[in-house]
């Protein structure tokens, strides 16, 4: 039997799942000369939230990242994480997008497209598989593992024929929330091998405790790539250690060949590394057997707690787990992974806060109808109807969801242009743009300062308490922004000593305009903290009750505020204002 090739996770899935994905391009390079030597299949260093957070936190230019590791690992392949038609936002872009964006990630450097579906809909690969083949570099395509009465080992592979019949060069097996067992995993590789001979590589987090064993087994069972991480950023929600993987298998038929000693030496440089990035760590190192039951993945876990937090509602996180259960069956039992996992468990979370369905956010709507594609069981048709009737659609949507979608790059080039003010865009610039507009804008402004920086003394930055005493004399309320783990928060200090605390994009929010005080009309509140990203109809029209008059965005997803009274609106805040729950934002007259 041929030795066991590893793909190593440490300069992307691993800082993502420990800290918040911060780790910058300038603590990367100085070790890729010898991560470049070692002799892995691949080094998985692009993709997935990485390109979010380069632009929206560190200042980085992705694009430039990209470049710069395949100047740096000559030897080695790159992988990237691609969702499908989604890319890297939240939403399907059109084919020309799509095509558009692989192509150009092939010429930047990405040599393995590890191409996923939320869904495990075979119609969502087709664009992005096509485009890479076009290029001439490798496709795996993964399937996204759950736990659920419909997935059944034969399901499984059933998908695995069909990727590969679309032209998967690989597969990959995605365990995201850790839940492969050992002894499922072997017999899940033995009924994929039946089906197909491609290369079948294994991703499984380490969040319940069982990934080494899961690991081993599927290499026993005929498993031909595992995915690791080196030791020193391993384990919690992050990867089986790449050592002691290697250890297993030495000496075996399943032996990686890999030198410990040059591991052992990369440890110890990203051992030092993550001490830069403790203010960004969770509190959780361990195994999280929670897990085993909710199926929650360890990051959606921590991220439900943490908006829980920010709606005031930290008691119910063990109502939200079961609920999430009911969520994702009436949603036709998506696996949980991005962007599917937001989508769930923020429905979860409306549902125990607000009463089931009464409010639906904006993509669970358009995944009830079929906009993200085709779930893998059938869902609630209660819960469809509700979502159909509030998009104002005679029915779910059964074509392949991109065939809506009308070429968009020229548009996009052009919204480019216009915002940098300039008669010519990089292709680079117009697909960051593509993939995050409300961001992409103050990424651009900022980008010639550079990228942050991190250093071991940012572990635990000392915070002046703010001087709240004098600001509240005057009896007016005092705003400040406070920085906590990394997250930004607008706090509002009001004279009887009550505080309103909201997330914050970033310190400038601080600095938008006051809200308006209510003139006597009819008070719409905010339902929750978010942000305010737009009005759904212009100040002083007229509206009836139930009319959606806000769209707020809380928890990553979009929610409709709906007028209480037929009326004239008028609006109390401004959009990109962040607001805390119940805070008044409309009223009607």
């Amino acid at each position: 039997m041929a030795k066991i090739k590893l793909t190593d996770l440490v300069l992307r899935d691993a800082h993502q799942s420990l800290f918040a994905t911060r780790m910058v391009t300038a603590d990367m390079l100085p070790i890729c000369d010898k991560l470049d030597k070692v002799g892995y299949f691949a080094l998985e260093a692009w993709g997935g939230a990485t390109f979010d957070s380069a632009i929206r936190f560190l200042n980085e230019d992705p694009w430039e990242r990209l470049k710069s590791l395949k100047k740096a690992l000559p030897n080695t392949p790159i992988m990237m994480l691609l969702r499908g038609q989604n890319l890297l936002g939240y939403r399907h872009y059109a084919d020309d997008v799509v095509a558009k964006f692989v192509e150009t990630a092939a010429k930047d450097g990405v040599d393995i497209f590890r191409i996923f579906d939320a869904l495990n809909d075979p119609r969502n690969f087709q664009a992005a598989t096509a485009a890479a083949k076009k290029t001439g570099k490798h496709v795996q395509a993964a399937i996204s593992y759950a736990v659920t009465p419909y997935h059944t080992i034969e399901k499984y592979a059933e998908l695995a024929k069909q990727y590969a019949d679309i032209g998967a060069d690989s597969l990959c097996i995605k365990d995201m929330s850790g839940l492969l067992k050992p002894f499922d995993a072997y017999e899940l590789v033995k009924a994929i091998k039946k089906v197909t001979d491609l290369p079948l590589e294994i991703h499984s987090h380490a969040t319940t405790g069982m990934s080494v064993a899961t690991l081993e087994k599927a290499a026993e069972a005929g498993a031909d790539i595992l995915d690791t991480v080196i030791s020193s950023l391993s384990m919690g929600t992050s990867h089986s250690p790449t050592e002691t993987m290697a250890e297993i298998f030495r000496g075996t038929e399943y032996d990686t060949g890999l030198d410990i000693n040059l591991l052992l030496e990369i440890a110890s440089y990203f051992r030092d590394i993550r001490r830069h990035y403790k203010k960004f760590e969770s509190s959780f190192l361990g195994a999280d057997t929670r897990i085993l039951v909710s199926q929650v993945p360890g990051g959606m876990l921590s991220n439900l707690e943490s908006q829980l937090k920010e709606q005031g509602a930290s008691d119910k996180i063990d109502a939200v787990l079961k609920e999430i259960a009911v969520v994702q069956k009436d949603f036709g039992y998506p696996p949980l992974v991005t962007p599917t996992s937001q989508i769930v468990g923020t429905q979860a979370v409306f549902n125990v806060l607000f009463g089931r369905y009464n409010k639906l956010t904006g993509e669970s709507m358009d995944l009830l109808a079929g906009k993200y594609g085709k779930t893998p069981a059938d869902k609630n048709p209660d819960v469809v109807k509700k979502a159909l009737d509030a998009l104002k659609m005679e029915k779910e949507i059964t074509h392949r969801p991109a065939d809506d979608i009308p070429n968009e790059y020229s548009k996009l080039e052009e919204e480019t242009k216009k915002i940098l003010g300039t008669d010519s865009v990089t292709t680079e610039d117009v697909l960051t743009y593509a993939m995050f507009p409300k961001v992409a804008p103050d990424f651009f402004k900022n980008r010639a300062k550079g990228p942050v920086t991190f250093s071991a003394e940012d572990a635990a930055p000392a915070a002046p308490a703010p001087a709240m005493a004098s600001a509240t004399a005057s009896g007016q309320a005092a705003k400040y922004v406070v920085n906590v783990n990394g997250a930004d928060y607008n706090v509002t200090v009001r004279p009887e000593g009550t505080m309103a605390i909201a997330p914050a994009a970033n310190a400038a929010s601080a600095a938008a305009p006051a809200a308006a005080a209510p003139s006597g009309g009819e008070v719409i509140n905010a339902p929750v903290a978010g942000t305010i990203i737009r009005f759904s109809v212009n100040e002083g029209s007229a509206v009836n009750s139930g009319d959606t008059v806000i769209i707020i965005e809380s928890m990553k997803m979009e929610l409709e505020i709906k007028a209480t009274k037929a009326g004239t609106v008028r609006f109390l805040v401004p959009t990109g204002t962040q607001v805390s729950a119940q805070q008044p934002v409309a009223e009607i007259n």
